[in-house]
């Protein structure tokens, strides 16, 4: 199935990047996900196409499009939306050529974009409060950046399987990190504007429009038998360093996660 119009404006540059945005799911259901404005998990992925627009250009040279589902739910081993987004990424490909593709997912959206990672123009995933199961493969991920973002307080997708993920992606040959968000939620409701503006600052790094956070470029550096730990990373700490310079990002001198 093909990706719907982008969130951005045709225009006559020819696009030199894209990023694919994935939303949130059910863990099964076959019916299509409900339209416009009725599709909840969509809608909440619209201020992330628009924060990601106006920090790219907004003007068509980094193509920003929302993927389609066929159905609501992962629904097992069909992995349905793993299969849409490949449909996507095929799409992109016909219509801008092999450019550098960020994915963007929320929960099993994010699922769906680290599975599908090893789609030849995938050079990174943003995982928002990913679901991570812990016999899902990660072979996929080699030679890609992985960034994921969990609240400590989610209730429906766990923070420490997405905290393993990101050791075992690099063991895999990725190069992967968590930052750790306190006082949200998986919905991303509270503290949303952060949620925004740290995605989009994580998509134009991985896309070589700007600069990675520090400490986000650091932990990427990783070696690849580095703890889990190492790599998780406090947005509250993140913002420190931003604002005020050089700070220790990991609470307890990066051997401990803060939940």
């Amino acid at each position: 199935m093909a990706a719907p119009p982008s969130a951005v404006r045709p225009s006559a540059v020819r696009p030199s990047a894209a990023v694919l945005l994935l939303h949130g799911g059910a863990e099964t259901g076959l019916a299509a996900p409900l339209p416009g404005p009725l599709n909840l998990p969509g809608m909440r992925m619209r201020p992330f196409a628009r924060t990601i627009a106006g920090a790219t250009g907004g003007g068509g040279d980094v193509l920003v499009r929302t993927a389609r589902y066929a159905h609501h739910g992962w629904n097992g081993p069909r992995e349905d939306p793993l299969h849409d987004a490949l449909r996507a990424l095929d799409a992109l490909g016909r219509e801008a050529g092999e450019i550098p593709v960020v994915l963007v997912g929320h929960s099993m959206g994010a699922r769906a974009a680290l599975r599908a990672a090893g789609h030849p123009l995938v050079r990174g995933v943003v995982g928002l409060a990913p679901w991570c199961p812990a016999d899902d493969p990660v072979d996929q991920l080699a030679g890609r950046d992985v960034v994921l973002l969990h609240s400590t307080r989610d209730r429906i997708t766990s923070p420490r399987a997405s905290q393993r993920l990101t050791a075992r992606a690099r063991l895999a040959g990725a190069r992967s990190c968590l930052v750790a968000i306190r006082r949200s939620d998986h919905a991303m409701l509270r503290r949303a504007g952060e949620w925004h503006a740290l995605t989009a600052r994580l998509v134009t790094g991985l896309l070589g429009l700007g600069p990675l956070p520090g400490p986000v470029a650091t932990a990427l550096r990783l070696p690849p038998d580095a703890p889990a730990v190492a790599g998780t990373l406090d947005l509250d700490l993140l913002e420190a360093w931003r604002n005020r310079g050089p700070v220790p990002w990991c609470r307890g001198g990066g051997t401990g996660a803060p939940w």
